[in-house]
């Protein structure tokens, strides 16, 4: 699972009430804190507390190797003081507060470090073996409890990101019909595959299909991000290559370590071709009336996050009335223990030239039948009538 970004939250009642409220009775301590890894795992901070909640209003926030907790995160080892001060501890409040003695203990499940749990005393103490190994048992079951907390909320958050980047519906074109199915992967997670579709200003059809490589939140906003960009540069750029190299570099500079596929095309505005280019993705297929489907030979450029040694190259192919175009997902060809060449064959095999929506229907039911789908897919289809 990615880490979410954690940011600074009035408590939850419930969380507090049901783990932080009986470390506090157990350990017969004045307050407990819990605290969080950020995003980037350079800081930690405050998510929960008791007896020092105004750490959870103010966002506190501890650089890890740093401080006392900063140090637990970076040894992941317990630690115990009796002299808190600016020595001590980075966060004023806690001297502010009059806390004289404090133990705290690492957050981990399955070695992963999520976070630092803290108590404190107002009273000078010596906290020994039991209490420590009291901390621990505790500290398991909080970090079990704030990873599904964790895995829950980054789910929801990238399904809403997901559908709200999704287009609410297809342009309408005279002489073009649009159809398009989107599936999730309800088991595996949200992933960042996308489609896009819109009129530009010159009266052209742009069409976008991309896929981002991993799941969960972190590949939704990356999906985002290649969306809004791929936008502005389609404004500004004469052809599909064109955009999609600026794309490229744009994710170079600033986020080298994303990677993607994406396939943009251009419909003419008179209808009569269309243009596409490719970098890292899979080919459209197209199909004639009356004649078999086949796959365009459109050569990718390396996808985004690799090198880009050759330039994104465009196809230019005529439109003729009834041809039918295909763009998609690999979630829609691969399956484990299958070839991809299989799953392209059979998806060659189910297009035909027709009504955009009985094609994704066909499409759909021979490629994905009554199984759950293992990864997003994504299918747009096009004709020209």
């Amino acid at each position: 699972m990615t880490e979410t970004s954690v940011v600074a939250a009035r408590p939850s009642s419930a969380f507090v009430d049901e783990f932080l409220k009986p470390v506090q009775g157990l350990l017969h301590v004045d307050t407990v804190t819990v605290l969080l890894l950020d995003r980037d795992r350079s800081h930690l901070v405050a998510r929960w507390a008791v007896g020092l909640e105004e750490e959870v209003y103010q966002g506190v926030r501890v650089p890890v190797g740093r401080g006392f907790a900063g140090r637990i995160a970076l040894t992941r080892t317990p630690r115990a003081i009796d002299n808190v001060g600016p020595d001590a501890v980075v966060n004023p409040i806690l001297w502010r507060r009059g806390l004289q003695s404090m133990l705290g203990v690492p957050l981990t499940v399955q070695d992963r470090l999520l976070g630092v749990i803290h108590v404190g005393s107002l009273q000078r103490r010596r906290f020994g073996d039991d209490e420590i190994v009291a901390l621990q048992s505790a500290a398991e079951r909080i970090a079990l409890a704030v990873s599904l907390q964790q895995a829950a909320e980054e789910r929801t958050a990238a399904r809403t990101v997901q559908e709200s980047l999704l287009p609410t519906g297809l342009p309408e074109v005279e002489g073009l019909e649009f159809a398009s199915r989107f599936v999730t992967a309800e088991t595996y997670g949200v992933g960042g595959d996308w489609f896009d579709a819109f009129k530009l200003p010159d009266d052209r059809i742009g069409i976008v299909m991309g896929d981002v490589a991993g799941a969960g939140l972190r590949a939704a906003v990356v999906m985002g991000r290649l969306r809004s960009a791929l936008r502005a540069y389609a404004l500004e750029s004469e052809s599909p290559s064109e955009a999609l190299a600026r794309l490229h570099r744009k994710f170079a500079h600033f986020e080298p370590s994303e990677m993607a596929t994406v396939m943009y095309v251009v419909v003419a505005a008179d209808l009569s071709a269309f243009s596409v280019a490719s970098v890292g993705h899979l080919p459209p297929v197209i199909a004639f009336p009356d004649q078999d489907a086949a796959f365009l030979d459109c050569i990718p450029s390396p996808p985004i996050g690799a090198p880009l040694r050759t330039p994104p190259i465009d196809l230019v192919r005529t439109l003729e009335p009834g041809t039918t175009v295909g763009f998609y997902t690999d979630g829609l060809v691969e399956r484990r223990g299958q070839s991809i060449d299989d799953g392209l064959e059979q998806l060659r095999a189910a297009f035909f030239a027709g009504d955009p929506e009985d094609v994704c229907a066909a499409v759909m039911s021979d490629l994905i039948g009554t199984s759950a789908v293992q990864d997003d897919t994504a299918l747009l289809v096009f004709r020209r009538v």
